[in-house]
């Protein structure tokens, strides 16, 4: 198969305009050029990408495939010009970090930005997973660093003690559990919650926890930031579940807040790295500054 970027940019205009005119217009290309390079792609793929139309152009079945497709490539082009813009700018060390929902919104920015102050010619990729996908993503390489939460020991990682909290339920002051002094999940399981945004690691773990008592959470309202599930609570929307230190961080707020009983609730955070795999000097520096905060 012989084709270049410019064909999948061409073909992408193309199918957004619905027109090979337009899309040629687009690709700053003349449209009888536009027209024979999606010809020489058809032929190149053994397959027809575009129906011919009086009022435009079509796309195949495979045509939708081959556009799914040049999207994500061009996707994968902007991540890797974004992850050589640092080096570009003179950036010396590159540090893979991946971190649960409770670090990233809790400890890890202040961390972060006295880590950078000092090192300026550092760069850090932080990126969201569960804690199981971090433990295992350290273990693959995928990243040089994870923090996790909930893990004594993996025994393919090394883990260090990060920073201890643990989970709390927080309510308006009018709720009728508000100056409960502590309460099991399962008491609280048919409230409505306000939760983060499906696909953060809390959710995933809170949805979980439910599936485990075998029901499902009545989630009213799902927001960005623990700051906002603070607000919401504190608005009587629903009852929530979220790190202490992130009722702390969220400023003044009128809530209650109960301690869960579960022993899943202590939730300390701990720094994982690779047994096989040695970090670079750059990530060993991070890890050192982390650990002295």
């Amino acid at each position: 198969m012989k084709y270049s970027l410019t064909d999948l940019r061409l073909f992408i205009a193309i199918a957004e305009c619905e027109s090979l005119t337009h899309g040629a217009e687009r690709a700053f290309l003349a449209p009888s050029s536009a027209s024979h390079r999606i010809k020489m792609l058809e032929a190149s793929l053994g397959t027809v990408l575009l129906h011919r139309r009086a009022r435009g152009m079509e796309l195949t079945r495979a045509g939708e495939i081959f556009l799914r497709h040049a999207r994500q490539v061009f996707a994968r082009l902007e991540q890797m010009h974004s992850d050589l813009a640092p080096f570009a700018e003179g950036v010396q060390g590159h540090v893979r970090l991946w971190a649960n929902t409770h670090a990233i919104h809790s400890y890890l920015p202040n961390d972060l930005a006295a880590f950078l102050a000092r090192h300026p010619q550092v760069s850090v990729n932080l990126e969201e997973h569960t804690s199981s996908d971090i433990l295992a993503g350290v273990a693959r390489g995928d990243a040089e660093i994870g923090i996790v939460a909930g893990y004594d020991e993996y025994q393919e990682v090394e883990l260090q003690p990060y920073r201890a909290d643990r989970l709390v339920l927080i309510t308006a002051p009018s709720h009728r559990l508000a100056g409960e002094q502590t309460l099991a999940f399962a008491q609280v399981i048919s409230e409505p919650f306000v939760m983060l945004h499906a696909g953060s690691a809390i959710h995933t773990f809170t949805m979980n926890t439910a599936s485990s008592l075998g029901t499902h959470l009545n989630v009213r309202v799902q927001v960005n930031s623990f700051e906002a599930v603070c607000r919401m609570v504190a608005a009587g929307v629903g009852i929530g579940l979220v790190p202490r230190e992130a009722v702390k961080l969220s400023g003044p707020q009128p809530l209650s807040i109960i301690e869960v009983e579960d022993s899943w609730a202590q939730r300390d955070l701990k720094i994982c790295t690779s047994r096989k795999t040695p970090i670079s000097p750059f990530a060993a520096g991070l890890i050192e500054h982390l650990l002295a905060g």
